[in-house]
């Protein structure tokens, strides 16, 4: 017999095993089974060999499922507290946006004035002006990626 037949064999068997064979697949195993002794003597040793190891007792402790539950409801609880967390980020963000054009010209004005009373040239005054602007989000940045690398460094999962 040709060594295809034996491999799709094999596969239909292991699939038959895991996951049940559709009324075809399963009446080609069978006959090809009754036909091939090879085939045939190797899935028997195979179920026998199954049916040994689901004979094996496995001694797992007894407060095994409650700790797991206690675990996947830790981390649902993170996973709330992140979101939360986020959602809360970004009306925060969003807040600080809305004060930060409606506060611009103000800004503007009080760095025109400390420019012209320390005598300093305008393009200090506009880099000083755009610094006043891009420090914080960059610092809460910072901090937000740090936080987030202090917490998988905890929960033992990769950053990105």
């Amino acid at each position: 017999m040709s060594e295809s037949l034996h491999t799709r064999a094999q596969q239909l068997f292991a699939q038959s095993l895991v996951e049940g064979l559709t009324g075809p697949d399963q009446a080609w195993l069978e006959r090809h089974l009754r036909e091939c002794a090879a085939c045939s003597t190797e899935t028997a040793s195979t179920r026998d060999l199954l049916s040994a190891l689901r004979s094996v007792p496995v001694n797992v402790p007894s407060d095994l499922a409650a700790r797991t539950q206690m675990r996947v409801r830790l981390r649902a609880q993170q996973a709330m507290q992140s979101s939360n967390g986020s959602v809360l980020l970004w009306i925060i963000t969003g807040a600080s946006w809305l004060l930060g054009v409606v506060s611009a010209p103000f800004v503007w004005r009080l760095f025109a004035w400390a420019g012209a009373y320390l005598n300093l040239p305008k393009p200090v005054q506009e880099v000083a002006f755009v610094l006043w602007w891009t420090v914080p989000p960059l610092v809460a940045v910072g901090v937000v990626l740090y936080q987030r690398a202090a917490n998988s460094r905890i929960a033992g999962r990769p950053l990105f």
